[in-house]
């Protein structure tokens, strides 16, 4: 059997940089809940490596994953950098040693942030900074202004390459880029949370990437057994096809899954070798529910 890689996933823009259209989220390399080291450093290490070498040249994490945890793996497994790998990180929340996420949207903040994911990453300037606004199921409508004001004066100094926004609107999203340009939104979207649809298409008509986090998240019991009943059919995984779905969706969506395996790793890259046709397409878009969380899940 071939093995898969991610040029067959194609590729878009981030600002001046080309990235494959599957690349890898870092999140999971921490400990339990996102906190502390993982039980496998070494494991870590080795999917980080065996991602590069399968093609993955867009690598997503944030100073905040552990936190630190993440970039220090990062850094032990693949600096010096190559090139052509675009290290993407998100600013905007701190973590508190129970675990929460409270917001860090102040200019000492942000600015502390950018400094933390370069110290431990080993760069000198960020390629794409994230700009994660507050909220976990939709995003809360808020001015942009500020924290924009202040990532652009980290653009201008050099210490930040693109600006990218998480967790926003489109209204916040207008807003974000009459401050300074916007290479990227990553939004919570994937086959069965559609609220998104019409950024997803205003984004691909001007060319910025759409990156949506869990594409697994919020599936009801029926969602899931019917995205099952599909990945049976196509013998494969519900994790890949939800995958394929989004690279068909729109030719702007860049997809980040992440994993502690490699062997999981190789299966999330399967799906872009996997073309779905009309008909397996027309199904899974009666999957699609309302957009909401399920509260059981």
């Amino acid at each position: 059997m071939t093995t898969p890689t991610a040029e067959s996933s194609g590729q878009f823009a981030l600002g001046d940089r080309t990235v494959h259209r599957i690349g890898y989220g870092a999140m999971q390399l921490s400990g339990p809940h996102v906190m502390g080291p993982p039980a496998d450093r070494d494991g870590a290490v080795a999917v980080l490596r065996r991602a590069v070498e399968l093609g993955v040249d867009h690598i997503d994490t944030s100073d905040y994953y552990g936190p630190h945890v993440t970039n220090e793996i990062i850094r032990e497994a693949l600096h010096p950098y190559a090139d052509d790998l675009t290290i993407v990180t998100k600013v905007g929340a701190r973590r508190t040693p129970d675990g929460q996420w409270p917001e860090a949207l102040g200019a000492d903040e942000l600015r502390q942030a950018v400094h933390d994911n370069l110290d431990h990453l080993g760069v000198d300037a960020m390629d794409v900074v994230n700009l994660r606004m507050p909220g976990f199921a939709e995003p809360v409508q808020r001015s942009m202004a500020e924290p924009m004001e202040t990532l652009a004066a980290l653009q201008q100094e050099g210490l930040v390459k693109h600006i990218g926004v998480s967790n926003v609107t489109l209204q916040m999203y207008a807003e974000a880029k009459s401050i300074a340009p916007v290479v990227c939104v990553q939004n919570h979207y994937n086959l069965v949370n559609r609220s998104d649809d019409a950024m997803v298409d205003a984004l691909a008509r001007e060319g910025v990437a759409y990156v949506p986090f869990f594409p697994l998240g919020g599936f009801n019991p029926l969602q899931s057994a019917a995205l099952e009943s599909v990945a049976r059919t196509l013998e494969t995984t519900p994790m890949e096809v939800a995958l394929a779905w989004l690279l068909a969706r729109s030719p702007n969506l860049v997809l980040i899954p992440g994993t502690k395996s490699i062997a999981h790793l190789e299966q999330n890259l399967e799906a872009a070798m996997r073309r779905l046709g009309p008909v397996e397409m027309a199904e899974l878009d009666r999957i699609g529910g309302d957009g909401t969380l399920d509260p059981d899940l």
